[in-house]
């Protein structure tokens, strides 16, 4: 369908299906002009006349597991309904360019494709280059296509936009030249290889596999090679809202950091003659405890506790938003916030102890919500971002209020489970059906 007659048929509701399988419920005329604003912007940019098809991968929240998947742990992860919405079309010449919203365009040329290329680190056209690499791998059919997209999901805000877009440009790939018959464990899997490998960041599987799936997801990576993923039926607790809060501490140079926390869970690992910290006790632990101490430090026990606890409470956390014991979750996730914070350690970066906009946020919450039945808890790989909190959907907006006097308007972001996991919310033309 050209882009004139898509847009028409949009703003009249033909996809509305598809956009409320995306969360789109309470927001349907603006998710409307959204979509056809952006099938207005592809044709400005690329041209009327053409055969486009609409895209939508949302973000992915981490609700239990934090710093557990490295060493084979378990997490339950979410897709949001702030998402990544692309507008494309199939091109003959094998040159993939996406135009993303506010920023210049980015193209791979099939020569890119060939291996990756360090001096084009940390870019878009690294990541594009990187999926279509891992289609070629994989014996996928690989094609040129234009793209516009939009993001609705903020930068810096943990809801992990970078996976969110390896995985929509697998998603167009998939659906305009292999028939969209990969599934979403597939397009996650090529979309790590095309970060880890192309992009240079050296992530686990979970952003991608949440963003992919969709709904709230179960993950099991204690054979990472192939790890167990069960869909939890249902939404999140009942009466709750889950807001994502922005302290908009910084990010920069803290490779280090992170680095440190799979390094020092397989030192302790390494001692038990294992490469991961999977399948240890507690007990286990404790047991050697001074021997661990003095080879390892105090920090990487307190670290390995962590990871053995916190992988214990995410089979808890599922079983509880299975029965919906709606006091048992909110207790959990409490528990975790604090493991994060007294044995993760990662509220804050050592070498900048004088920023601590988590453990800040994290205590303005707890005095917000004080004798009242909520939770919170530091969000995704910490060190500075963003933490989460689950909040009596009456008081959702008064806390919204309150908190965004510390951190400035818009850093809390109301967001909501959707269904759909990587989807084409329109079909064009297919290439290789």
């Amino acid at each position: 369908m050209d882009p004139k007659s898509l847009k028409t048929s949009i703003l009249s509701g033909g996809i509305d299906t598809g956009l409320l399988d995306c969360g789109r419920k309470s927001g349907l005329p603006d998710a409307r002009t959204r979509c056809a604003g952006a099938i207005e912007a592809f044709a400005t940019l690329f041209g009327s006349g053409r055969a486009v098809s609409l895209y939508s991968v949302g973000g992915r929240t981490e609700i239990g597991g934090n710093h557990t998947d490295h060493n084979h742990g378990q997490v339950i992860a979410a897709s949001v309904d702030l998402d990544i919405l692309a507008v494309a079309a199939p091109r003959s010449d094998g040159r993939i360019t996406i135009h993303s919203e506010g920023f210049a365009p980015d193209t791979a040329e099939p020569s890119m494709l060939e291996e990756a290329d360090p001096a084009a680190y940390f870019t878009s056209r690294a990541m594009i280059a990187g999926v279509a690499r891992g289609f070629l791998d994989r014996g996928y059919a690989v094609g040129g296509l234009d793209a516009y997209t939009t993001s609705a999901i903020p930068k810096g805000a943990g809801l992990s936009s970078s996976a969110a877009f390896g995985v929509m440009v697998g998603n167009m790939l998939n659906h305009l030249y292999n028939g969209g018959r990969i599934d979403s464990t597939e397009l996650a899997r090529i979309a790590q290889f095309a970060e880890n490998t192309f992009f240079g960041k050296p992530c686990g599987l979970m952003d991608q596999l949440a963003c992919a799936t969709g709904g709230i997801v179960h993950m099991d990576f204690a054979d990472p090679a192939c790890p167990k993923i069960k869909g939890l039926s249902g939404g999140l607790t009942a009466g709750y809202t889950m807001c994502i809060v922005n302290t908009g501490a910084s990010h920069a140079d803290l490779g280090e950091e992170y680095a440190a926390i799979p390094r020092e869970m397989g030192q302790v690992a390494a001692l038990f003659g294992q490469p991961v910290l999977r399948g240890l006790s507690l007990q286990a632990l404790l047991a050697r405890a001074g021997e661990i101490r003095r080879t390892c430090g105090d920090r990487a026990l307190l670290r390995a506790i962590h990871f053995i606890e916190e992988n214990r409470r995410v089979d808890a956390q599922a079983r509880a938003l299975a029965a919906g014991e709606t006091e048992q979750f909110l207790r959990l996730v409490l528990e975790s916030g604090r493991s994060s914070l007294c044995y993760l350690q990662n509220g804050y970066a050592a070498k900048n102890p004088a920023e601590q906009g988590v453990p800040l946020a994290l205590c303005l919450t707890e005095a917000f919500f004080a004798g009242e039945q909520a939770a919170w808890r530091l969000h995704g790989g910490g060190f500075g971002g963003t933490i989460q909190v689950f909040a009596p959907a009456a008081r959702t907006e008064d806390y919204k209020r309150y908190i965004e006097t510390f951190f400035g308007a818009g850093a809390c972001h109301v967001v909501s489970i959707r269904r759909a996991g990587a989807v084409c919310l329109w079909k064009g033309e297919d290439l290789h059906a």
